[in-house]
């Protein structure tokens, strides 16, 4: 019998993707964070970059060094075999102001599940998340573990532009926004957090792996939180160390 997932998919001359199923769902994600760290750890020649995502991993090569067909059979049976857990990642507690002009849409969601906007607070900080992956713009964290009753589907109409540091739900996903930029998702509140810098190490706070929860804040917080981010102090408290 021929096994439909994992599959090899071709992406061109230089990547290819193994997919492990097509829904969002912890195991998939916890068997794709598996396989990349096993790619890590084995370090095979040509291998150029993994992208680890909800379902699958998508891997760029050198087809100079390595013959990218050979190489995805490799990474294939890799992928069917017994792997390794991933070890866990960081665990972050990250500060959000939630409601007013922070999270527009709070009132919204909770009128929609019939629910106070205390109690969205409460149920959407009270969980803890994982984040499955990082895409769309550069550090956009996708996280897992969103209270199912918060659910609710996306905007009939994108917002042309929400800011930075954005908390937001999307049908059963939750997001960390690291840029300003168009979005449908439906906004609760924000982070002084600095998921993304350019000139810092690391470059992207958030990694897939990592464990977040949410801490709500007052609103009169928020300056003296956002411009110690902005100098580079560290905002998002670790607590793993």
């Amino acid at each position: 019998m021929t096994l439909r997932y994992p599959r090899l998919l071709a992406c061109g001359d230089t990547a290819f993707t193994v997919e492990f199923g097509d829904a969002i769902d912890a195991d998939l994600n916890a068997a794709v964070l598996a396989l990349d760290a096993s790619l890590t750890e084995a370090s095979l020649p040509g291998l150029v970059e993994t992208v680890p995502t909800y379902r699958s991993l998508t891997v760029h090569c050198d087809p100079v060094a390595v013959d990218p067909a050979e190489l995805g059979q490799q990474v294939l049976a890799l992928a069917r075999s017994e792997l390794k857990p991933a070890r866990p990642g960081r665990a972050w507690r990250i500060p959000v102001v939630y409601g007013g002009e922070f999270g527009i849409d709070l009132d919204a969601v909770g009128q929609h599940h019939g629910i106070s906007p205390d109690e969205v607070i409460a149920r959407h900080s009270g969980r803890e998340y994982r984040v499955a992956m990082l895409g769309f713009l550069p550090g956009y964290a996708y996280l897992s573990g969103l209270d199912p009753t918060l659910a609710l589907s996306r905007r009939p109409s994108p917002r042309p532009m929400t800011p930075a540091g954005t908390i937001s739900v999307g049908g059963i996903q939750a997001l960390v926004a690291s840029i300003a930029a168009p979005s449908g998702w439906h906004l609760l509140g924000r982070t002084p957090v600095q998921i993304f810098m350019p000139r810092r190490e690391p470059v992207f706070l958030l990694q897939p792996g990592d464990g977040v929860r949410f801490e709500p804040i007052d609103p009169d917080r928020w300056d003296a939180l956002d411009r110690a981010a902005a100098a580079g102090e560290p905002v998002a408290e670790r607590v793993d160390a």
